[in-house]
This record gives C-alpha cells, structure tokens and sequence, in this order.
C-alpha cells in the first residue's frame, strides 16, 4: 500500500472582510480520499458572519481561539433554532444535513476547525457545502417563478428574496446590527469543552491527555466521532497506540511542534517527519502512531471515526507486551529471560505519556 501520510497545511478557499475559510484538499492529500475523512477551518473577524448552510458529512467543530462564538443550528422538522455559544477548546458536533450559521460576536478572531468523515460525502475526503444565502445560495438556484409559488410572493418580492444578498459564504455585519441571543441550557447539552475537562491521563513533566466518546457527552453520538486532546510538555512523547477497532484518526495540530512515527503493514515506517501548528495528519486504520514534542511542546487534538474508540498500548498500565505470557516475549523478540524480566518490569513502570529523558 503506497500512500503519502505528509501532514498537509489547509488551502485558503475564501477570504473576504469577515473571514477566511481553508479546507484540506483530497486531490492534494489523497489519504483523506482512502481514508474517507476531511478537514475544514474557518476563522470569522469580529462581526464576521458565515451564512446559513449544511452539509454532507458528519463532523466537529474544535474552537482553536475566540470567546464570543455563536453558532445557530436547524435540525430537520424543528420549528425553532438552537442558539450556542463558543468559546476556545469547546468542541461541537455537526450532523449532516443540519443548517448552521456561525457569528463571531467577540472582540479578536474566531477560528474553528472542522474534523469529520466523509463516507457519504459528494467528493470522498472533502466537505461539500449548500448555502441558504449568497450568491451561492439555494435561492438564487430557483427561477423567480418558483420561489414566488413556493413562498407565496409576487414577482418583484421573489426576486429581491433571491437577488439582494450579494456576499459569498462570509460577510461582515454592520456594528450594532441584533444577532440571537445563545441559550445556556442548551449550550451545556450540546457543546463540551475539552480544555477544561479533567485529563484521563496527567503525567508529571509529561503532559495531558483527554478523551471525548459518547460515555462522556452524548451528544457526540449524534455524529457517530470521537475525541482525543494531546498536551505534550517539552520533549515529552506520546508512547506507541493503534486504533484496534479499525477506527481511523485525523490529527491537527494546535499549538507547538514535534515528530510524528507511523508504522504500517509488514512493519514499514510509513511516516518520520516534523508536525507544525495548522498541519493535518491521518492515521490509517490500525497503523501504528507516537508523537515527541519539541522544546516549546505540542498540542493537538485528534478526532477518531468511532463513538468509543478501542486502542491497543504497548506501553503503560493495559500494554500489550505487559499482558503476554512470560514465555512468548523471549520466543517472539529472541530474548534471554532474564533481558525479558528486565523488559518487563519497564513496561510495568512506563506510562502512556513519557517524560523527557534526563
């Protein structure tokens, strides 16, 4: 299997007064393509409005930066939106088919990025967007005949329905234009901040590690994903994990810089190359992956095609060399035993994140 695992930088799709879009390219990086998986990132200047929309694959928004997000969401045969509020480390869930329009009421940039599958995608990899609004909008797709008989309006009517918004994706709104005010219950059901959840996992020098699955917020199941948050303190690592469920795992990096190893099929280093803040990197289904950061650390959040994902370790409390019986070790590895009881008594004190050496 010949794939390149590069992490790949998002490309800019639009850029206008209110903000950017960047999407990750399945052409660039034909992996998201295998693996069905796709990225997107949106940053919205304050006042900066994304139109309306939905569309066809299953993902989640991890707010990078910001505190006055606001997201509105229209589920199918609702009769009212839900209106959220974001701020930095909060993640959302976004289904397929939901319309949603996002408005940065804060002070400095918002940015999002969007991590989903792409299984039922129009381009496998990448997400494909129907607007409401903007000359992109469904509307302006209809003739004025048949908006007119679809919204009861007159032809002069129809048309200014259609025709009168002329920005694309993104505007800026004008400074005291009301947007809906976000509701706090609602809020706590459906968004989960990440950054402030106590760790799975803390290891003194090391870092933290934090996982999101259905267990622990259910409404991620919605969207059929899962996932992980990665600090990693100065040249700690990130010991060895594979996906056992056949889960795939999409990487960004946040925040810092390290080295990223993946190992493949037959034993085949697929991967040995630096990770930057903004770079996207997929896992294969059950290759092999460790992450070291450099000086400064790494941050990264990792989102996994799966609800509650299974990972096999091979280091730490629950590692797969720990469990196997005492005899297979040396037969496996050519091993004396008293190198395999030396082995072993390591693996028992490791941890799945390691302290830099001293």
């Amino acid at each position: 299997m010949e794939l390149n695992l590069s992490p790949k930088f998002a490309q800019k799709i639009f850029e206008g007064e209110g903000g950017t879009y960047y999407s990750w390219s399945s052409t660039e990086y034909e992996l998201l393509k295998e693996a069905k998986v796709g990225g997107g990132r949106l940053g919205l200047q304050p006042r900066g409005f994304a139109f309306p929309h939905y569309a066809d694959s299953n993902k989640i928004g991890y707010v990078l930066q910001g505190s006055g997000g606001v997201v509105g969401m229209v589920y199918p045969k609702a009769s009212q939106e839900v209106v959220l509020t974001l701020k930095a480390g909060d993640i959302i869930p976004v289904s397929s088919g939901v319309v949603s329009w996002w408005y940065n009421n804060g002070d400095s940039e918002l940015v999002i990025v969007f991590l989903g599958e792409t299984s039922k995608a129009y381009v496998l990899g990448e997400f494909t967007y129907f607007f409401l609004a903007g000359t992109l909008g469904i509307l302006g797709g209809f003739s004025t005949a048949f908006n007119s008989r679809a919204y009861n309006l007159n032809t002069e009517e129809a048309e200014n329905l259609a025709k009168r918004q002329t920005g694309v994706l993104i505007i800026k709104l004008a400074e005291g234009q009301k947007m809906p005010q976000p509701c706090k219950n609602s809020t706590d059901k459906m968004v989960y901040n990440i950054d402030a959840a106590s760790p799975d996992f803390h290891v003194q020098n090391a870092g933290n590690l934090a996982s999101l699955t259905e267990k622990k917020f259910p409404f991620i199941g919605e969207v059929g994903l899962s996932a992980i948050l990665v600090k990693l303190e100065g040249n700690a690592m990130s010991s060895p994990t594979y996906a056992a469920d056949s889960s795939v795992r999409v990487i960004y990096v946040a925040k810092g810089s390290g080295r990223i190893q993946i190992v493949g099929i037959n034993g085949a280093s697929v991967l040995d190359t630096e990770l930057k803040a903004g770079h996207l990197c997929v896992v294969p289904r059950f290759f092999v992956a460790s992450t070291i950061a450099d000086g400064e650390g790494l941050e990264y959040l990792s989102m996994i095609t799966a609800t509650q994902p299974l990972f096999g370790e091979f280091t730490g409390e629950t590692s797969v060399w720990g469990a196997l019986s005492p005899q297979v070790i040396p037969a496996s590895l050519n091993l004396t035993p008293e190198f395999e009881q030396v082995f072993r008594a390591k693996i028992k004190k490791s941890t799945i994140l390691v302290p830099p050496r001293d």
